[in-house]
C-alpha cells in the first residue's frame, strides 16, 4: 500500500506545502508550494504576518489536490508563538519570538518560579522568549484576561482548516507549561504565574486524527482529507527523517536556528543538564528531544542581508561561501550563542563589536566575516555535542546534520573537523520527510517504530559523508 500525503512546513523564513508518496519501500517528495515567511514591524512590535501565510497554505493545499489524490494532511512551524483567541475569532496578530516584549515576562516568571525551580517542572533550557514567558508578557498587559484559548502556530493553522482546538505535544512541550513528563499540562504552574489553565486546548498525540476540512476549506482547495497530528515542533518531525541506523549518534537540525542534542528515552534533569542550557522536549513516540538551541544560519542570513541593504546588490550566497573557504587567514571564532547576535538587523556590526570588545581582530571582508560567522558556528555544534553526549552519558560515533545547513559543504567540514566525529550531511527536507512519515504512518502504508521509520529513509536518500581532518 501506497499513500500520498501533504505537509505544510512553515520555516522561520520560507514555507512550503510538499506531495509525499510513501509506501513500504517508496518515499519521495515534490514541492508544490513554496512562499516567503516575512514578519512585520508595527508601532507595537515584531509580527508574524500568519494571514498572509494561511492563504498560501490554501493555495498551496489546492496546487496539491490539483496535482493527485491526497489521503492527509500534516502541518508542522517553528516553536513557541502563538495566537489569542474569544470566541473563535484572533485578537491580534501573533508576536515574533524575536519581538522585545518578552523581557518583562521573564522577570514576572521568575519573581514566582525561580529558573532553577522550573527546570524541574518542565526540563526546558532558559530561553527569554519561551512561550511562558511571552504569556507573562501578555498577561502583564492585560490581554490573557480578554482570550478563551491560545493556539501555537501550527494549532492555530489546523483550528483554521477543521474547526477543532489542540495542542500537538511535541510542540506543547516547547511552551513550558507542559510536565516533564509530557502526560499533560501543568495547570498549577500556569495558573501560579497568572497563566488561566482555560487557555490550554486538549493535548494530542501525533499520529492522531484532529479533525476534517471544513466546508469552505473544502470548497478552496478541492481537497476532502483529515489533517493528522504529526510532530508539529519543526524540529521533532526532522528528527524523525534522521537516518541513524546506529542509536550512538548526534543530529544537528540546521536552518535558522541550529538544534543540536541526542534522542533519549528519559530526560535529564541534573543541575549539570541546567548549567549547560540543554533542554528536554518532547519527541514523536514519546522520545526526549535532549538538545541546546545554537543561533544556526540565522547569523550568515542576517549578515547577507545587512550586506545587501548596504550595498543595493544581490550577493549570492554560494559564491560566498566558496570565497570563504578559501580564506587562509584563520579567523577568530565568537559566541554563537550569546543573546546579544538574536535581535535582528546589522548583525556584522554586533559581531564586530563583539570581536572587539574582546581584542580579537576583526574581520575585514565580507569572505573573512562569512568563513568567521562559519567557524564559530561549527565550534558550538561540536561544543554542544560532546556536551550532549557527557550530560547524557551517551556514546557519539556520527553527527547526522539535516536541514539547509546540510547543503553548506564549509559547515558540515569544519563541524566534523572541530567535533572530530564524523558528520552525515542530509537529507536538506527532513522536516517534511518526517511529517509525512508520521502521516503514512497513521494511514497504514508503513509500520514500525521510528527506527523503522529511518531505516525508510536511509534507504532512499544518500547523505554526504564529511571524515574529520588532523
Amino acid at each position: 500500500m501506497s499513500v500520498t500525503v501533504a505537509a505544510v512546513d512553515l520555516g522561520a523564513t520560507s514555507g512550503r506545502v510538499m506531495l509525499g508518496h510513501v509506501g513500504p519501500d517508496d518515499l519521495r517528495l515534490e514541492a508544490v508550494a513554496r512562499f516567503a515567511n516575512t514578519p512585520v514591524e508595527t508601532i507595537d512590535g515584531l509580527h508574524w504576518n500568519i494571514l498572509e501565510l494561511y492563504r498560501s497554505i490554501v493555495e498551496g493545499l489546492r496546487a496539491a489536490g490539483q496535482a493527485g489524490e491526497v489521503s492527509s494532511i500534516g502541518i508542522d512551524s517553528w516553536a513557541v508563538d502563538y495566537a489569542l483567541l474569544r470566541g473563535g475569532r484572533m485578537l491580534g496578530t501573533p508576536y515574533h519570538y524575536r519581538d522585545e516584549r518578552t523581557a518583562a515576562g521573564v522577570d514576572a516568571v521568575h519573581a514566582v518560579a525561580p529558573f532553577s525551580e522550573l527546570y524541574g517542572e518542565n526540563g526546558l533550557q532558559f530561553l527569554a522568549f519561551n512561550t511562558l514567558y511571552q504569556y507573562a508578557a501578555d498577561r502583564i498587559a492585560g490581554v490573557l484576561d480578554l482570550a478563551d484559548a491560545a493556539l501555537l502556530i501550527p494549532d492555530l493553522v489546523a483550528y483554521w482548516l477543521t474547526g477543532e482546538k489542540v495542542a500537538e505535544s511535541t510542540n506543547a512541550s516547547t511552551t513550558g507549561l507542559l510536565r516533564v513528563d509530557g502526560s499533560s499540562w501543568n495547570a498549577p504552574l500556569a495558573e501560579s504565574l497568572g497563566i488561566p489553565s482555560r487557555l490550554l486546548p486538549r493535548l494530542v498525540q501525533p499520529g492522531e486524527r484532529i479533525g476534517g476540512l471544513r466546508d469552505a476549506v473544502r470548497t478552496a482547495t478541492g481537497l476532502d482529507a483529515p489533517v493528522v497530528a504529526v510532530g508539529s515542533h519543526d524540529t521533532a518531525s526532522a528528527v524523525v527523517a534522521i537516518p541513524m541506523t546506529d542509536p550512538d549518534a548526534a543530529y544537528i537540525s540546521c536552518g535558522t536556528w541550529g538544534l543540536v542534542g541526542v534522542e533519549l528515552d528519559a530526560p535529564v534533569l541534573t543541575e549539570e543538564s541546567r548549567a549547560a542550557n540543554f533542554t528536554n522536549e518532547g519527541g514523536v513516540d514519546g522520545r526526549v528531544r535532549f538538545l541546546h538551541n545554537v543561533m544556526g544560519l540565522w547569523l550568515l542570513s542576517e549578515s547577507v542581508r545587512a550586506w545587501e541593504r548596504e550595498s543595493g546588490e544581490a550577493i549570492d550566497l554560494p559564491e560566498l561561501l566558496a570565497q570563504a573557504a578559501a580564506v587562509e587567514t584563520p579567523q577568530p571564532v565568537f559566541d554563537a550563542n550569546d543573546p546579544a547576535f538574536t535581535a535582528p538587523g546589522g548583525m556584522p556590526g554586533r559581531i564586530a563589536a563583539w570581536l572587539g570588545e574582546r581584542g580579537l581582530p576583526v574581520p575585514q571582508s565580507r569572505a573573512e566575516f562569512a568563513r568567521c560567522i562559519v567557524e564559530s558556528l561549527a565550534a558550538a555544534f561540536a561544543e554542544a555535542v560532546h556536551t550532549a553526549s557527557s550530560l547524557s552519558g551517551k556514546r557519539v560515533n556520527a553527527i547526522h546534520l539535516v536541514g539547509g545547513g546540510s547543503l553548506n559543504t564549509l559547515l558540515c567540514q569544519l563541524t566534523a573537523d572541530r567535533a572530530g566525529i564524523p558528520v552525515l550531511a542530509g537529507p536538506v527536507e527532513a522536516t517534511a520527510l518526517g511529517n509525512v512519515l508520521v502521516q503514512a504512518r497513521a494511514l497504514g502504508a508503513i509500520e514500525g517504530a521510528l527506527e523503522d521509520l529511518r531505516g525508510l529513509v536511509a534507504r532512499t536518500t544518500s547523505p554526504v559523508s564529511y571524515a574529520p581532518r588532523a
